[in-house]
């Protein structure tokens, strides 16, 4: 497959290289920041499209919609994308058309007028359920029941319909401000035998068959047992710790994240897993609370943000003293960074082993055992 506006959208770097060659450059540049480590293959996918569950895209004063140009504000028009799957198109393009049937008022950045900024899909791949986020300037959306009822008629996957207003000149496209228009608010998903609600701030994984893969490698490495305490920090709506929990006596989650810290109760709470128990507050903060009371833990799992986890957090490893590690990281440029840090404190590494979450974008998830090395 062949996309036609790479080269000024700058989303995939690498959609036009033949997929077999983009896994193998991606294990190269790994290799470069791993050189004392066992790198692996990279764990590709059989079909490498059609594969993002959450796309955003704006429209321009024609009614066109699309991503940014790369390193600007300009839309590329585009009716497929080939990272997005057909139901996706097929909302959009309803979308478009009724912008177009009530003459919606498209947000005009440089004058900071009108009222549509973006749409937001999110798509639960198991279900078969969508959620649609409008986000826009204003809470007063004139014909808002009619544009719903048309939507959802067109589009019957389309579970709930959000409105997000979001009056700041900002490039965060959501806000806390947001009202259900149609539905529950959210989605449901199946992930590893678990169900998972999804709202639009929800942190979930963007590529659900990858993300399966990636989570049974944890599970994997943790190889935990049923005495065993695990803590999972920065642990998001819960995904990881609750998929292991079958595993070990309990599992302690860490959030700063007030709505994903909600989510993860109510996603426990759903699964009914009760050897879960979820905490608001930043991880390094708890790990030092923890450390001072004289607990302790027997793993921890760590899937920081893109600029990867902090000294203080290593340092508070280090006062906690778990026997492993399991580090995922979306960058391994800063996962080899912490590596550093992690061996100062006495812990090591030997394999890293990559998911290719991204296809056709120089991204790839890594994931490290970092064990206790036990001197003498």
């Amino acid at each position: 497959m062949k996309c036609d506006i790479s080269k000024r959208c700058g989303s995939c770097q690498y959609i036009n290289m033949d997929y077999h060659q983009q896994l193998v450059k991606k294990q190269e540049e790994c290799q470069k920041l791993f050189p004392h480590l066992n790198v692996h293959s990279v764990e590709g996918m059989d079909h490498p499209y059609e594969y993002r569950n959450k796309v955003i895209v704006a429209f321009n004063q024609k009614y066109e919609y699309g991503l940014y140009e790369e390193s600007s504000h300009k839309i590329v028009p585009t009716q497929k994308c080939l990272l997005h799957d057909e139901e996706t198109h097929k909302i959009l393009s309803k979308i478009q058309s009724l912008f177009r049937k009530y003459r919606m008022s498209i947000y005009d950045e440089k004058k900071n007028r009108g009222f549509m900024k973006h749409v937001l899909i999110r798509r639960a791949v198991s279900t078969n359920q969508t959620l649609v986020v409008l986000v826009a300037t204003d809470g007063m959306f004139k014909g808002s029941k009619n544009f719903c009822q048309e939507l959802v008629k067109a589009c019957p996957t389309v579970k709930s319909i959000v409105l997000n207003v979001n009056k700041r000149q900002t490039s965060v496209v959501l806000s806390d401000n947001e009202k259900v228009l149609y539905g529950k608010g959210f989605i449901v998903d199946e992930l590893c035998g678990l169900t998972f609600k999804i709202s639009a701030r929800s942190f979930y994984q963007i590529n659900h068959e990858q993300c399966v893969k990636l989570y049974a490698k944890v599970k994997e490495l943790l190889n935990s047992q049923k005495d065993e305490i695990i803590l999972d920090t920065y642990c998001g709506i819960g995904t990881i710790g609750m998929s292991v929990a079958d595993k070990c006596q309990e599992v302690i989650g860490v959030e700063l994240n007030k709505d994903a810290y909600k989510d993860a109760l109510n996603n426990a709470k759903m699964n009914h897993i009760d050897n879960v128990r979820f905490i608001n507050d930043d991880a390094t903060e708890f790990m030092i609370q923890m450390a001072n009371k004289h607990q302790s833990v027997d793993s921890i799992i760590m899937d920081p943000p893109r600029a990867g986890s902090t000294k203080e957090f290593i340092h508070s490893v280090k006062v906690l003293q778990p026997k492993k590690v399991v580090y995922v990281s979306c960058d391994p440029t800063t996962q080899a960074r912490d590596l550093k840090w992690f061996k100062e404190i006495g812990y090591q590494a030997s394999d890293v082993y990559l998911y290719d979450m991204f296809p056709h974008t120089g991204h790839v998830e890594c994931v490290v055992l970092l064990t206790k090395v036990h001197n003498g």
